[in-house]
């Protein structure tokens, strides 16, 4: 018997058909997949499986019986956001358990018991914490622990919906939530996992459904499947995942150099970025990457140290120096650090466009729209209209609208943080390609960091390795093992040990 289903589920916003015809159900004790490219209709899905939204047409059954009308029983599903969603001035405990109804709490409870019935949720978990620390002082890895262990605290939860779980997650936590899956397996609960992570569907996955620009376009038992397959339906096209997007072209002309770098959470890293190559920078999540990167682009301050671009000394520990001189960072959080939410694509890409759109004191708006159109079609740019709100693009096209709006700024250095984190692989592709054309065809200096080892070696002509904020190691990638980068980016002692996750 299904424990949950969706039939014939058809919804449309304005100018867009979200879902159309689509059926789809979950069975108790299994790990059901659901995979598609940025606009294929996940989250919509999502959102009407969990009352959220409304279908305009088609049924939701829980158990058999039909719920739309009835909200309290989509109490039995529980639902994990890719996006934080905790309350980051309040505690840990106290984000665990909330709201307090739903966790069993009535009334008022001294803050000491709260504390104890956290605690030993934190140890199942593994969450590196105090139940009284403050959710904004602790790590993004254990934020997303705690919203997992936060779902789970419901003890009507009969169906659990993961979306995208591991994306701030390290390897070792990763295991450990699969674990945590495989046990909720036992138990009987139906588990709903969300990832353009082609890999974890195959390792914690029983069954795969497909989306495809709001149609159901597969379903299959993931042990009769292989990558390819899922690739192929949820793309409509043929994409071959192990071609590489290495530049052929590079050049031994050194256009950055860092010498004896030291600062927040890192000491004496040393390395050159030649023109026309990409570099990868791999390490564990924490390990100080991002931290070495926004030191040099002026975001964080520089304890000692040099850096030079093109021969140039650098002016430390300022961002617009950067950007004048040629040098951008492209954050991984994007939607918090990359783009203005609120305003459209047009207004995002526009104001990088100010020089060449100004006429002494007046903006022509001609100019604009013709380039920002040059821009949407070059970099291909996915948006119903240039004066759509960013913040309703797909992660993928968000991605593109910033690599667009630097390339108006003529770079010569691109720092990228985690590219496609949240990004499907369609559209995962489709940057690894543009990564490449900008360093042969622009010659452009790209690094690129990365948590996946698959995506270092795809682009990555050379790779540094960070470990615990110092750099451990640098190689060649046409002549390393990825087994050797893993041994150097967490300890040989343990290399073994997180092969086995891989």
């Amino acid at each position: 018997m299904y424990i949950l289903e969706a039939r014939n589920i058809t919804k449309s916003f304005p100018g867009v058909l979200a879902l159309k015809d689509v059926d789809v159900s979950f069975r108790p004790g299994k790990v059901h997949g659901i995979i598609g490219e940025n606009g294929a209709g996940k989250s919509t899905l999502v959102k009407i499986l969990t009352g959220v939204y409304q279908p305009d047409k088609g049924e939701i059954l829980i158990e058999g019986e039909k719920v739309l009308e009835r909200s309290k029983s989509f109490e039995k599903l529980a639902y994990v956001p890719q996006e934080l969603d905790l309350f980051l001035h309040m505690t840990v405990a106290e984000n665990l358990f909330m709201p307090f109804p739903k966790a069993g709490i009535k009334g008022v409870i001294r803050k000491e018991k709260l504390y104890q019935a956290a605690q030993p949720w934190l140890e199942e978990f593994v969450i590196d914490a105090r139940p009284s620390d403050l959710v904004k002082n602790i790590s993004v890895s254990n934020q997303q622990l705690l919203q997992i262990a936060r779902a789970l605290v419901d003890q009507r939860c009969q169906v659990l919906i993961f979306d995208e779980p591991t994306t701030s997650l390290t390897l070792h936590d990763t295991e450990r939530l699969f674990e945590i899956i495989r046990r909720l397996k036992t138990e009987n609960k139906a588990i709903i996992f969300i990832s353009h992570k082609l890999d974890e569907l195959f390792k914690i996955c029983d069954e795969v459904t497909v989306l495809r620009n709001g149609e159901k376009v597969g379903y299959a038992e993931i042990n009769e499947v292989d990558k390819k397959w899922i690739i192929e339906k949820m793309s409509g096209r043929n994409i071959d995942e192990k071609k590489g997007f290495r530049p052929q072209k590079k050049t031994n002309e050194v256009i950055l150099k860092v010498k004896n770098l030291s600062g927040r959470g890192f000491s004496d890293i040393s390395f050159q970025l030649r023109k026309g190559e990409i570099l990868g920078f791999s390490g564990l999540v924490g390990a100080g990457r991002s931290e070495i990167m926004q030191t040099i682009f002026g975001f964080l301050p520089a304890r000692s140290g040099e850096v030079e671009l093109g021969g140039k000394r650098w002016k430390m520990g300022d961002t617009s120096f950067s950007v004048r001189n040629g040098l951008f960072y492209l954050p991984e959080e994007r939607k918090q650090q990359g783009i203005l939410p609120l305003l459209s694509v047009r207004q995002n890409i526009g104001i990088s466009l100010i020089d060449q759109i100004t006429n002494g004191l007046f903006i022509s708006e001609k100019t604009e729209k013709n380039l920002v159109k040059k821009v949407i079609a070059t970099y291909n740019i996915r948006t119903p209209s240039p004066e759509k709100q960013i913040m309703y693009l797909s992660g993928g096209n968000q991605q593109k609208t910033i690599i667009g709006r630097v390339m108006s700024c003529r770079p010569r250095v691109l720092i990228f943080d985690e590219p496609t984190k949240g990004i499907d692989v369609g559209t995962k592709t489709d940057i690894y390609q543009l990564m490449r054309v900008l360093a042969e065809e622009k010659g452009i200096g790209i690094i690129l960091i990365s948590s996946d080892l698959e995506e270092i070696f795809q682009c990555a002509n050379r790779i540094i390795t960070i470990y615990e904020g110092k750099k451990v190691g640098e190689f060649e990638t046409e002549k390393t093992e990825k087994s050797t980068i893993l041994g150097s980016i967490i300890g040989d002692s343990i290399k073994s040990d997180m092969e086995r996750m891989l």
